[in-house]
């Protein structure tokens, strides 16, 4: 494969192609290394990662959604942060660059093609090519920022303002149709299912948005 390194990836449009977003991460040898490794199809809700195991191996996501997310005794999710295209996951990389048990629990929120990359190589990557480093740690910022502002969320924004802001950054990303349950709202903001319900009855009151079953119609630009 051809292409060349930037040496800032402080950013990168996340909807360009596979192929062109790669060759903006990594170096051409790098490439050849991740294209000789192997891929895999993971269906919707198959749960890739529990807490407590031991990583051999770090997905990248080449397409689809993964969910990272800790549970409580109860059942109880809340979610970190998501894994999408051109992305993997710092915290299983932390975990088994120091050969640690996982933290958290990873689940493919959609149907989801990774590579999968051996802890050997993860190590070996980091000293030989600039490209990965670079990539890891954007990632490390990345996700430090997300779990900050989730943090910041819960504390200090009320429930509904909550709420609306992942409704609107939903829109952002999928159009006015969402196929999200109260109960997947509830785990991304930090709340119960029965707060989220209440909030999203108010909304359809107030002509805002349509509910049907494991949708939500947004009905205007939010």
């Amino acid at each position: 494969m051809l292409g060349s390194v930037s040496n800032n990836l402080s950013w990168y449009p996340r909807k360009m192609e596979l192929n062109a977003l790669l060759k903006i991460l990594f170096e051409p040898k790098l490439l050849q290394e991740i294209g000789g490794l192997g891929k895999i199809s993971i269906p919707k809700n198959t749960i890739i990662l529990t807490e407590n195991m031991y990583i051999k191996e770090i997905p990248l996501v080449l397409d689809g959604d993964i969910k990272v997310r800790k549970t409580d005794e109860n059942g109880k999710e809340l979610v970190l942060y998501h894994i999408e295209k051109g992305e993997s996951c710092v915290l299983s990389i932390t975990s088994c660059l120091n050969k640690k048990k996982s933290t958290v629990e990873a689940i493919a929120q959609k149907d989801t093609r990774i590579v999968k990359i051996p802890v050997e190589k993860v190590e070996r990557w980091m000293d030989e090519y600039k490209s990965w480093k670079h990539f890891v740690f954007k990632m490390y910022y990345d996700r430090l920022d997300s779990i900050l502002t989730l943090v910041n969320s819960i504390m200090f924004k009320q429930t509904d303002n909550r709420l609306y802001d992942k409704l609107r950054e939903l829109q952002a990303k999928n159009g006015n149709l969402l196929r999200f349950t109260h109960q997947e709202l509830a785990s991304e903001i930090g709340t119960a299912r029965e707060v989220i319900s209440r909030l999203l009855k108010l909304m359809e009151k107030d002509g805002l948005i349509e509910l049907d079953r494991g949708e939500i119609k947004l009905l205007q630009s939010l």
